[in-house]
Parts: C-alpha cells; structure tokens; sequence
C-alpha cells in the first residue's frame, strides 16, 4: 500500500476547486499501473510522487491525464507540493524545487500562505494562425469578430490563448467539443469591476474531461501573456464558475517572472494498493 492524498487546489471554501490525486513513494510503479490509475480516478489529473533525479529538486512529479502522461500542469503542481509538505517533506533551500516533464519549477509561499509556483518557459507563443484561429471559431462557436486577441501560450499542456471582451462572454460559451480535434483552448474575459480581474474557461476534451474546472498552466500563460498589459501586474482570476466551482487563481508578475497560487486543502488521506 502507498500512501495516497486527495487535495482541492483553487479554493478557500472546501469541495470548490479542483482536486488532484497524489500517490507518495511512487518510484516502484510502471507508466502502465500510472496510466491506468489516472483513469481510473477519473479526474483531471492524478499525480505519482518519485525520488528526485536531478541536482537541485527536492523530488520528482509525474502527472497524468486520464488520456496521458503530461509534462506540467499547475493545479497538480501546487497540490502535490501541498502533499508532500504535509507528510514531512523539508525542502533543501528557500524554495521548494519541482522536478518535471518541463524541467526544474520553483514554489513558494506568497504574502498570505497560499504556495505559488513560477510559470515554466513557454514552449510555443506567438500569432494564431488564420486556419487555427478558423477552427478555434468553429469549436467555440465564435465569430472571428468576438476574438479581441489570440497567442500561443503552451507550457505544456498545448494551451492556446483567447481573449473575449468581457467575463459574461466567457461564461456564456457553449462550445462544440466534437469540433476540437487536438485543440486545448483557454478563454479570458475581463469583469468590469469587482474583486476578480477575469473569467477563465479551459476546454481541453482530448485530455478527459472537456473542461477543465481550475488551471493553473492555462493562468500561467495568461498571466505571461496579459499581466501588466491589458491586466494589472497582480490579480485574481476566476475560474470554474459554470461547472459550479469557485475557482480563485491569484497570479502575479515581479519582473520577467510570473507567479501562480491558490489555496491547497487536503480532502482525503489514505493508501492505495497500487504496489500489489
């Protein structure tokens, strides 16, 4: 049996973020027993705590999907970090240092305590192209003239980032997921006033659930994308609002660098037999 954590990311308030599975002690298990536990969770992602392999890392993260093996996502970051520091892991510096499909990332906890990691490298920015931006129209059944602005934002994941003009446009989406093909969309739109900057939608339906509720890749690549240009260089970003969640992704920009936290809570703790 290896020691097992469920953990809800994103959320002051219990049951309202998204939560991930996290397996401890994971370094005896094959990519095939991952596989099959991350579908057999069933949630957005499912987590395998190893040894580190790298200098520097305090250990290592695997995280699936229940379609496959990822190379970062934030929601899993944070909340494996969040377990791992719960059973009594001491990180070797300041920071707790991550080791992953998309190298070393670093966490730390913010101002008010909420563990933040700093958003990896993108793998690929730029313009859409008009024949994406043609099938991005189709699968959120959108009229290219509702796009205010479209960008590359993949940490990962394969996020392409929307902008819309306003939060109600984000959450009145009703999206033809059998149009996505490999499409992995973000769509942001800023709220006039209030205590949140943005609405946030992640269509993902390749990777298992066709929304995602929470995201931390996703708001990474917003915040490098958007932060301290049409938003504020510090704000909160909601998220998970139509699949009845209260997502709060608190993202900030110092400099070049751009920090993501959210509230981590521990839901379940146990053991899994997954070493039989």
């Amino acid at each position: 049996m290896l020691p097992f954590r469920q953990v809800d990311v994103f959320s002051a308030a219990p049951l309202l973020g998204n939560p991930v599975a996290v397996v401890h002690d994971a370094d005896g298990l094959d990519d095939e027993t991952m596989a099959a536990f991350a579908r057999w969770t069933n949630l957005s992602e499912t987590t395998f705590l190893l040894a580190s392999t790298t200098p520097g890392a305090d250990y290592r993260l695997r995280i699936w999907t229940p379609g496959g093996e990822l190379p970062f996502a934030g929601h899993p970051t944070l909340g494996s970090a969040h377990a791992w520091l719960e059973a009594g892991g001491v990180p070797a510096g300041d920071d707790v240092v991550q080791e992953c499909g998309a190298g070393l990332v670093r966490l730390r906890r913010d101002g008010a305590g909420r563990l933040s990691f700093q958003a990896p490298p993108l793998t690929r920015s730029g313009p859409v192209s008009a024949t994406d931006l043609g099938a991005i129209g189709r699968a959120l059944r959108l009229p290219e003239s509702a796009v205010v602005e479209s960008t590359w934002i993949d940490n990962g994941p394969g996020w392409v980032g929307v902008l819309l003009d306003s939060a109600d446009a984000v959450l009145a989406l009703d999206p033809d997921f059998a149009a996505f093909g490999d499409l992995k969309i973000g769509v942001v739109g800023p709220y006039d006033e209030g205590p949140l900057a943005v609405e946030v939608r992640a269509f993902c339906p390749g990777y298992g659930p066709a929304e995602d509720p929470v995201t931390g890749s996703l708001n990474a690549g917003i915040g490098q994308w958007l932060a301290g240009s049409r938003l504020p260089s510090s704000y909160v970003a909601g998220q998970g609002t139509v699949l009845g969640r209260a997502g709060r992704v608190h993202v900030r920009r110092e400099g070049q660098e751009v920090w993501v936290g959210g509230d981590t809570r521990t839901t379940i703790v146990g053991a899994v037999g997954l070493d039989a």
